[in-house]
């Protein structure tokens, strides 16, 4: 009875942001209320704007006008699935990093929720030569307004990237070569709000339930 009336509160309380909740053998690995875990790139070219956590949710915004940045996971991951909730205000462009060095170079999953943005595509920050995958039809599977999930898969030396939103594999796409710096085949887990006029200050990405499942 506990249980249902604490479920029916939250309802009450947020209607139609229900959590979806860390899917089984995944492992929490959200900030915690001081960045516990995670730490802001102070060299990456997007900027410095500060992030913080409240209630559990990952937030920024621009703290000034062009002066977005990313917040990465401290430790470094190499085979993995990640999962994440995100809820974020339209017009602010985004991203997920996946093995990102300090500086942000990385292969994205796209999350710009912007006009003529791409959700769930691939893209290859600051690296050359990665051709990218975009989703064009990415709406059909987004809830507007709402939280929404994304659980991105990241394995091999040659980099196979398979991104789900809302549970609906929407990307499949492999590398012709590994493109990170040095050949690497680990790195940070990162999120972004994008410098420039991509965003504005007062537009917030929200994050929540962050989660990994290491692979072999």
């Amino acid at each position: 009875m506990r249980g249902i009336v604490s479920l029916a509160a939250v309802l009450y309380l947020a209607p139609g942001l229900a959590a979806q909740g860390v899917p089984a053998g995944f492992t929490k690995i959200s900030a915690g209320p001081s960045l516990q875990g995670w730490h802001v790139s102070q060299v990456n070219h997007h900027g410095n704007t500060q992030w913080k956590v409240e209630n559990g949710v990952l937030t920024a915004t621009q703290d000034k006008k062009d002066n977005g940045g990313i917040v990465l996971t401290d430790k470094k991951y190499r085979n993995f699935e990640v999962y994440l909730e995100m809820n974020p205000d339209f017009g602010c462009d985004s991203g997920l990093f996946l093995r990102s060095t300090e500086k942000g170079e990385a292969y994205q999953v796209t999350l710009d929720y912007l006009p003529g943005g791409s959700m769930g595509g691939i893209y290859g920050e600051a690296l050359q030569g990665v051709r990218g995958a975009q989703t064009p039809e990415w709406e059909k599977n987004w809830k507007k307004g709402e939280w929404n999930t994304i659980r991105a898969r990241i394995e091999g030396a040659v980099p196979h990237i398979q991104v789900w939103m809302n549970g609906t594999l929407v990307t499949d796409w492999t590398d012709t070569a590994n493109h990170l710096p040095g050949g690497a085949e680990d790195g940070m887990i990162a999120v972004q709000i994008h410098g420039g006029n991509r965003c504005s200050p007062g537009l917030y990405h929200r994050y929540r339930n962050v989660a990994i499942k290491e692979l072999p």
